[in-house]
């Protein structure tokens, strides 16, 4: 039975493997200067514009897509018999993993010889575009329906998202960064390295001083972690910082290169929670490998220590 591949704009990917592969998109809305604005072509989207508007401070809000949006994006796809796989962002940073689900029980009484599967990826930008990616490779290989959707659940548990930012504020503004305690260290100048956890929700796992090392331990974390590089596609991501991007590249290759390196911009909805800066590495790792990102030798302590030092000055 045919099936098509389905996901959203936030999976970041270029519009040209979009088409080539006959992945299909639902754009996400975002909105600056009270206008809502779409992003479907990333490659043209003047990004360095964008984050420096969001640097000097102007309020980008965003908004999930609804159930009866996706069971319209659905819908032609079952009317012409396909089933569909919805490639979904986390569940543990927005709630449209669980409209597309709504969406999906909605259909099933007009449609209900045909299947929807919703894919959640516990990611966001590559780290779900590349489980999409993947779906559709599956696909034009020949493989059903029942084993890509198995495919695509164990992938996503074994994609490592793992990434650096310039400043916290943008994640606790959006509500997501789920431990909160961590924004300490942007007032010591040090830089957190943060990683979607087993139930998606992005976390921070470590801080470094200085954002050379926070991007070779990006590296590090790669050369520990990934599982095969020379058969995988890796993603990175990066927010205005092209340069940086091009020097986590340049690390990847260095021990273990993959076989290819997706390397784009963010587009603007997901970018928006992480702001200007910041710099995101996808790749497959194992089975665990949304546990096994362990601290990196880090200033960590040396926060604790300054922070308890001045509660003790505070309360004398």
């Amino acid at each position: 039975m045919p099936f098509s591949i389905l996901t959203d704009t936030s999976g970041n990917l270029p519009l040209k493997l979009v088409q080539e592969h006959n992945i299909a998109i639902i754009p996400f809305v975002y909105r600056m200067d009270e206008k809502d604005y779409v992003c479907t072509d990333i490659e043209n989207f003047d990004g360095e514009a964008f984050y420096r508007d969001m640097k000097a401070g102007k309020l980008v809000t965003t908004t999930q897509i609804s159930p009866q949006q996706y069971a319209d994006f659905f819908a032609p796809y079952l009317q012409r018999g396909e089933d569909v796989i919805f490639v979904s962002m986390s569940s543990g940073i927005s709630g449209s993993c669980n409209s597309a689900n709504i969406a999906s029980q909605m259909l099933k009484e007009d449609y209900p010889e045909r299947s929807v599967a919703v894919i959640d990826t516990k990611g966001a930008a590559l780290g779900e575009g590349l489980v999409a990616l993947r779906g559709a490779e599956l696909r034009d290989r020949g493989l059903d329906f029942a084993n890509t959707v198995d495919a695509l659940e164990r992938l996503s548990r074994r994609m490592c998202n793992v990434f650096t930012v310039d400043d916290l504020l943008f994640l606790r503004r959006g509500g997501r960064l789920s431990n909160l305690a961590a924004i300490v260290g942007t007032v010591l100048n040090v830089k957190p390295l943060l990683k979607g956890d087993e139930e998606g929700r992005i976390v921070a796992f470590a801080k470094l001083r200085g954002r050379r090392k926070a991007i070779e331990a990006l590296a590090e974390r790669y050369d520990t972690l990934v599982v095969g590089p020379e058969q995988q596609t890796v993603g990175i991501v990066h927010a205005a910082c092209r340069e940086e991007a091009e020097l986590l590249a340049s690390l990847l290759k260095r021990n273990r290169p993959p076989k290819e390196i997706v390397l784009v911009g963010y587009e603007p909805v997901t970018g928006c929670h992480v702001g200007p800066g910041a710099l995101a590495l996808f790749f497959e790792g194992g089975d665990e490998v949304r546990t096994e990102l362990n601290d990196i030798p880090n200033v960590l302590s040396t926060v604790k220590t300054k922070i308890d030092s001045v509660r003790g000055l505070l309360k004398k």
